[in-house]
């Protein structure tokens, strides 16, 4: 009888029962992050500010008196991985919604198997164009790479930098590298004006690259676009300032690494691209970053800064919270696909959110639509140069 009690009182402790149906206490999100591959300087943080973000919301009580938990799954940056991901966190662990994945490779191919099950997706970092439009359940808390090198380039012209002249430079062995570089980069700077002289194009492991620079200094150039994760960024940028070319270093938001100014030092001066995540524009930016810094610290990951897909990764989590409360969910495992469906019809239809990014809500496409900010390089820093407003 003792024994009969005690596990009564244990299944109590774990699942309410209302009216006869169990409710367990906790609501899962998958979170598929990228543990390695061309962009695991820029992926291996993000669980940290999502984890932020779940701890918050569990402080204040929750979701609909429920605690929120991370399920996650390591991708490895392989396309197939992520496909397996979705399966293991829609299917086996029966997550409410999934963080990620991180690539426009990983989503291009996750993206319909989560149409398929039912379960609402969202990348912090897939940018490549048109990604998610055709999909319902796969969103993107990312802007179009083409919609913010536009205002790269608006910016430049602002400023009255120099760009009569470009060239390209770009990896043509991941997706959204060789389209910045066949696509996205060249045809945004001939529409501002910009001659094109030329293009090289490498593997994103190779480390020698004094060919394609001896290319690229034979015509110089104002402008270079990159297409390339932040790693073959560096030894580019180091490669052509060996060889005395001083053109200018533009790209998406592919090398949008936090540390990447202290990582470059001195070779990347002058380099400009886009950010949706500023830590200085304001208080409630300063406070995540000072928390997001030494959260990544002790867990042995040396950060300066946090960089904008480790914010778009916290803010994932709190869109995903304020699509719960809103559509009342319970976690009720009979109710999991109707559940889901709420979420993702929730989320397309939100007005815009204040998150930490800003004021954020998606378009028809499944982007987000949020501020873009334009960044310089200089003296191992960050610096502002201009901010557009969502949808400007």
């Amino acid at each position: 009888m003792k024994s009969r009690l005690l596990g009564l009182l244990t299944a109590a402790a774990i699942f309410g029962v209302t009216g006869g149906v169990v409710h367990a206490q906790e609501i899962l999100l998958g979170n598929l992050f990228a543990g390695a591959g061309p962009f695991a300087t820029l992926a291996k943080t993000n669980e940290i500010a999502a984890q932020m973000a779940v701890e918050e919301i569990n402080a204040a009580g929750g979701v609909n008196g429920k605690k929120l938990k991370i399920v996650s799954f390591d991708t490895a940056g392989k396309p197939e991985q992520a496909v397996v991901g979705v399966r293991k966190l829609a299917e086996d662990d029966r997550v409410m919604a999934i963080i990620g994945p991180f690539s426009s490779g990983e989503c291009r191919v996750a993206f319909p198997v989560g149409e398929r099950t039912g379960v609402v997706m969202m990348s912090m970092a897939s940018s490549a164009p048109k990604l998610a439009e055709p999909f319902t359940y796969g969103l993107r808390n990312t802007s179009d790479e083409g919609y913010m090198f536009q205002r790269v380039m608006k910016t430049l012209q602002e400023k009255k930098y120099p760009i009569a002249t470009g060239a390209m430079a770009y990896a043509t062995d991941d997706v959204i590298s060789k389209t910045m570089g066949e696509i996205v980069l060249p045809n945004i700077m001939k529409a501002a004006g910009t001659e094109l002289k030329g293009s090289v194009t490498f593997q994103t492991q190779a480390f020698d690259l004094s060919a394609q620079v001896s290319q690229l200094k034979a015509t110089p150039t104002d402008l270079i676009g990159v297409g390339s994760g932040p790693d073959a960024a560096i030894r580019l940028a180091q490669e052509l300032r060996r060889q005395g070319h001083q053109g200018r270093l533009v790209a998406g938001s592919t090398i949008a690494d936090s540390e990447l100014a202290i990582r470059m030092g001195p070779t990347g001066n002058g380099t400009v691209i886009p950010t949706t995540f500023f830590g200085g524009v304001s208080d409630k930016a300063k406070a995540f970053e000072a928390e997001f810094v030494k959260r990544a610290k002790a867990a042995g990951v040396d950060r300066t800064a946090a960089s904008q897909f480790d914010a778009a990764a916290y803010d994932i989590v709190l869109f995903y919270a304020h699509a719960m409360k809103e559509g009342k969910v319970t976690g009720d495992p009979a109710r999991l696909a109707t559940e889901r469906t709420a979420v993702r019809d929730i989320l397309r239809a939100m007005p815009p959110f204040l998150a930490l990014e800003g004021p954020i809500s998606f378009g028809k496409n499944g982007d987000a639509l949020k501020p873009v900010y334009i960044i310089e390089m200089q003296g191992g820093k960050w610096n502002l140069l201009a901010t557009h407003p969502a949808g400007s």
